[in-house]
């Protein structure tokens, strides 16, 4: 789709009633649905995060979202392809601020040139103990990216129509933190294997571009 198209679509966008958590758990592992349901999320006393999906136009005015492959670290989201964003900090005024500041921070777009345009379902993510609120956004022309090398293995810039293909959603078995090669679904965009919170934040945002045709 062309990104001018897509930009008439969003007002659209914006007054749309989210199917929340059902969006979700459609790239969700069973596992993690029952685990999320017997979980007393409040009582952890979660910390927040924000972040943000990025859409702009390519070199030939298509629409592409923007992802990040996180660095090879001692932790449990090491390896793996998410949005930019991070943790809320004290100096935040608000979660959207977070998600704009951090996007700024890891890919280098100017928090100024994204107009955020809906805010998404926040997800318990179990193994790190966070809320996360995602949000979708858009910048009006191709940003210059540039990656924070210490958090950022490299930026991946995904078409709109590989996005939404159904082909792109496959299973894949994967160590996890609710067992040992479980097969859980993922999205496979750009030669990456998307799976865990950021597909089922990603399922939320097709569920909802879907609803615009």
């Amino acid at each position: 789709m062309q990104f001018e198209e897509f930009v008439k679509r969003m007002p659209k966008l914006s007054n749309l009633t989210l199917l929340g958590q059902d969006a979700q758990f459609l790239m969700a592992p069973d596992e993690r649905i029952r685990a999320l349901k017997d979980t007393d999320i409040e009582a952890k006393n979660p910390r927040w995060a924000g972040v943000m999906a990025v859409f702009y136009p390519n070199e030939a005015g298509e629409t592409t979202l923007v992802l990040i492959l996180r660095k090879t670290y001692k932790g449990v989201h090491s390896n793996q392809v998410g949005f930019p964003g991070g943790k809320a900090e004290a100096f935040d005024a608000s979660i959207e601020e977070t998600a704009l500041r951090e996007t700024e921070e890891e890919i280098g777009v100017d928090r100024d040139t994204i107009e955020v345009i809906k805010k998404l379902t926040k997800i318990y993510i179990p193994p790190s103990n966070f809320w996360v609120q995602p949000f979708i956004g858009i910048v009006q022309s191709k940003p210059v990216f540039v990656k924070e090398e210490a958090e950022v293995e490299a930026i991946l810039e995904v078409p709109l129509t590989e996005f939404l293909d159904e082909k792109k959603v496959i299973k894949q078995r994967i160590d996890t933190s609710y067992g040992t090669m479980l097969e859980v679904p993922a999205f496979y965009l750009t030669e990456h294997v998307v799976w865990g919170a950021t597909a089922m934040m990603l399922s939320e945002v097709k569920w909802a571009l879907q609803q615009l045709d």
